[in-house]
């Protein structure tokens, strides 16, 4: 059987404003590339612009510098999502980190892979704040991917938490909500996946690797 094949998009915004430094969640890039890799699934990984990816310093531990040193090489020099043709994967899967509130909702590369992916049957995942690449898709028929489907994201409650909410273009949970999806929310840093079909969603870094436990049963048993 040949093997399966994943496109991992991140993003390429590496700053908040005033020098403050943000970019990918290392852990909700690191956890999913390893569960893939470890179970035959071909990775390739993509970013807006392409290049080297920039990573969130807070996530950034000398430990995780260590324990995912061979992911973080994975993110030194990513290719150009629009370089990449959707054809050919069976998946697509969005990482979080702030940097994803600035580049991921309004690109149009992002949002025709995305339709490209979800419109052939194809499964489409993200956590965190990743599913900011989810909230402004709208498929052929011209509704928002979203609307009347199941899926979760990084909190109202948690972006709080974090003392981020001032600093966001918009309150990811609020805009989904807005754009028709049914938003379902666990308790703040729950390990939460939410599945709706072939649509996978994890709330919150710490339901990155289940997340991916769920792409990849799914993108199995498809060919079976």
């Amino acid at each position: 059987m040949p093997s399966k094949r994943m496109l991992m998009v991140v993003t390429s915004h590496g700053e908040i404003r005033d020098g403050h430094r943000t970019g990918i969640w290392l852990s909700e890039f690191a956890e999913p590339w390893e569960v893939f890799r470890n179970n035959g699934i071909e990775v390739t990984v993509a970013s807006i612009q392409g290049g080297k990816a920039p990573i969130d310093p807070r996530s950034l531990t000398e430990e995780a510098e260590v324990k995912w040193r061979d992911a973080i090489r994975e993110l030194e020099e990513t290719v150009p999502l629009g370089d990449v043709s959707a054809d050919g994967f069976d998946a697509i899967f969005l990482p979080g980190g702030h940097g994803t509130m600035f580049d991921f909702p309004d690109d149009e590369m992002l949002q025709t892979r995305i339709r490209e992916f979800f419109e052939t049957d194809r499964v489409v995942a993200a956590v965190c704040h990743g599913p900011a690449g989810l909230a402004h898709v709208k498929l052929s028929s011209g509704e928002y991917l979203v609307e009347g489907r199941r899926l979760t994201a990084f909190t109202n409650e948690e972006e709080r938490a974090v003392q981020m909410d001032a600093f966001m273009p918009f309150l990811l949970e609020d805009r989904l909500r807005k754009n028709g999806a049914l938003f379902e929310a666990a308790p703040k840093w729950a390990n939460h996946v939410v599945v709706d079909g072939r649509l996978v969603t994890g709330q919150n870094p710490q339901s990155g690797e289940s997340a991916a436990v769920k792409v990849t049963e799914l993108i199995q048993d498809h060919t079976k």
